[in-house]
């Protein structure tokens, strides 16, 4: 017998209607939305064949649809959904006390540290699939950023397509003011309110994700300032005007001083500052969050520094 997970079904030709909520996305991207197991390939080479039509024209992947078109869809393998993740008692009490904001087109969430924002890579669930099992009448629910696992703090999650399509927009801009709080190794300097160095990604022979500063990377830049300072460390507010994987902390390396609490980037004297301060996870809490959407007065969201971390700063204020 074949495990359910597994099964391919084939359906014949399909015709789907866009509606409201869908007008404005790219062709592509609704598509890769709707036929949830369909190689990524297999989409492309039938946009580029014609074999997806819309209003019985051919078009091409980055078309932007409109309410009432009638989109082709033709016959496809497409994987059986398989049963959805049981989500620990624990996390969905967690999460459900700390959305901390909710209108018809958005969710945000203070997130804590060690959720990681989406299952895969061997983890069955995440922030996005407990809130989907938590909100079965949320027919749209989709991550507009994201945060490491054990990072904790401000999330958005979008709950209508056009919601999720404006903070792109602004996210690729300066729409969006994102400001973390981190607890750096070292004095930094005052002076230091800038660095901008080029990030790439990296997968090192043990399969974990790592990035680094180097000439042939993506332009990443990231604000700095200090907000306290201790005998071995600094309280410091990042603000990135990029938005790369790891920016803060890898960042927060090249000036030489990496995130406590940081096990893919501190060094050896910054990993024994951690333990001897006690510090457990990531030092790194993303406070707040700014922005405005259309017909809107801007929202100003903050999120407290977590129990543990505040405490790690009292102790060190004594």
């Amino acid at each position: 017998m074949t495990d359910s997970t597994s099964r391919q079904v084939q359906s014949g030709v399909r015709q789907l209607q866009v509606d409201a909520d869908s007008v404005g996305q790219r062709l592509d991207n609704y598509l890769l939305k709707v036929l949830k197991g369909v190689p990524k390939t297999r989409i492309y080479r039938g946009l580029r064949k014609g074999e997806f039509r819309v209003n019985k024209g051919r078009v091409k992947a980055d078309y932007r649809l409109a309410e009432g078109d009638v989109l082709r869809i033709p016959p496809l393998h497409q994987p059986e959904p398989g049963a959805a993740p049981v989500i620990p008692g624990f996390w969905a009490g967690e999460i459900q006390s700390r959305i901390i904001y909710e209108d018809p087109g958005l969710l945000v969430v203070n997130k804590p540290s060690g959720l990681a924002v989406h299952g895969g890579s061997g983890l069955n669930f995440g922030l996005i699939e407990c809130l989907r099992q938590l909100r079965p009448q949320d027919r749209y629910l989709e991550l507009v950023h994201r945060l490491d696992r054990d990072t904790s703090g401000l999330i958005l999650i979008a709950r209508k397509p056009a919601i999720l399509r404006e903070l792109h927009r602004q996210l690729r801009g300066d729409g969006v003011d994102k400001r973390y709080l981190a607890l750096v190794a070292g004095r930094w300097p005052r002076e230091r309110r800038i660095i901008e160095a080029p990030l790439q990604k990296n997968v090192v022979q043990s399969g974990e994700r790592m990035v680094k500063v180097a000439k042939e990377g993506k332009a990443s830049v990231t604000g700095f300032a200090v907000l306290e300072q201790f005998r071995d460390a600094t309280l410091v507010e990042a603000r990135p005007h990029t938005g790369r994987t790891h920016q803060i902390r890898v960042h927060a390396k090249f000036a030489g001083h990496p995130i406590l609490g940081d096990d893919k980037y501190m060094d050896d004297a910054s990993a024994a500052l951690a333990r001897n301060l006690g510090i457990r996870r990531l030092f790194l809490h993303a406070r707040s969050l700014a922005f405005k959407l259309p017909d809107q007065p801007r929202l100003q969201l903050e999120a407290a520094l977590e129990p543990d971390l505040e405490q790690v700063l009292e102790r060190m204020r004594k």
